[in-house]
C-alpha cells in the first residue's frame, strides 16, 4: 500500500494529521489548562516536522501523477483542517484504488 506514490502521501497525511490532533486535543490542554507547557513544545516540532515532509510530498505527488490544482489544494487545506487528511485519506482510498492494486500485482 505505501509504496505507491499514492501511498506514500496517504502514510504522511496519517502521521501529520495524528500529530496535529495530538497537539490539539492533547498538548494544548495540558499547556493551557493544567500549566503543562512541555507538551506543547516537543509535539509541536514533531508536528511541524511532519507537516514540512508532508508539504514536499504534496508537491513530489503533485509533479509525480501530474496531479490537478484541485487535489493539490485540497491536500494542502486538509492538512491544517483537524481530522481533513483522514477525510483526504478516505477519498485518495477510494479514487486511487485501482491505481495501488496494479503496482501491487
Amino acid at each position: 500500500m505505501y509504496r505507491t506514490t499514492i501511498g506514500k502521501l496517504r502514510l504522511t497525511g496519517l502521521l501529520e494529521g495524528l500529530s496535529f490532533l495530538f497537539l490539539l486535543f492533547l498538548s494544548m490542554p495540558l499547556k493551557y489548562i493544567w500549566d503543562i507547557p512541555e507538551f506543547v513544545t516537543y509535539n509541536g516540532m514533531i508536528h511541524g516536522f511532519l507537516f514540512v515532509i508532508y508539504m514536499f510530498v504534496v508537491f513530489y505527488v503533485t509533479y509525480e501523477i501530474r496531479w490537478s490544482k484541485k487535489w493539490m489544494l485540497g491536500a494542502m487545506i486538509a492538512a491544517v483542517i483537524p481530522f481533513g487528511n483522514f477525510v483526504l485519506d478516505k477519498k485518495l482510498k477510494g479514487t486511487f484504488h485501482e491505481e495501488e492494486n496494479q503496482m501491487a500485482g
